[in-house]
């Protein structure tokens, strides 16, 4: 399977990131994650894509588009409430680690000690 898009990383937060500054905050954030999982899997579960780099399996691809959306969506990792008037929103969306699926998903890919 190829490895996760700017195209991708949109889609899935259905809005467009065709902004030169958006597009390159979302490479890096993709970036940021796979090593993040690479590291976290100790490399297992991407397999060579035939242009010399590594590509994720759908598994690690779906934990990679999913903590990237979270990371883009809050960069700052900052907790916040907003109130206008008597309404207010509270957003939550930081990325301060593997939710518990992922972890699900990523252990099954981590060697351990024997």
């Amino acid at each position: 399977m190829a490895a996760p898009t700017v195209s991708d990383l949109g889609a899935l937060l259905g809005r467009d990131l065709g902004g030169a500054a958006e597009t390159a905050q979302a490479q890096q954030v993709i970036a940021v994650v796979t090593a993040m999982v690479s590291s976290y899997t100790r490399g297992q579960g991407f397999t060579a894509d035939g242009t010399g780099n590594l590509a994720p399996n759908a598994e690690i691809r779906a934990v990679i588009l999913g903590a990237s959306a979270r990371l883009l969506s809050n960069p700052s990792g900052l907790l916040y409430d907003e109130a206008v008037g008597p309404e207010s929103v509270s957003y939550r969306s930081a990325f301060s680690g593997w939710t518990v699926a992922e972890t699900y998903v990523l252990s099954r890919y981590r060697k351990s000690a024997m």
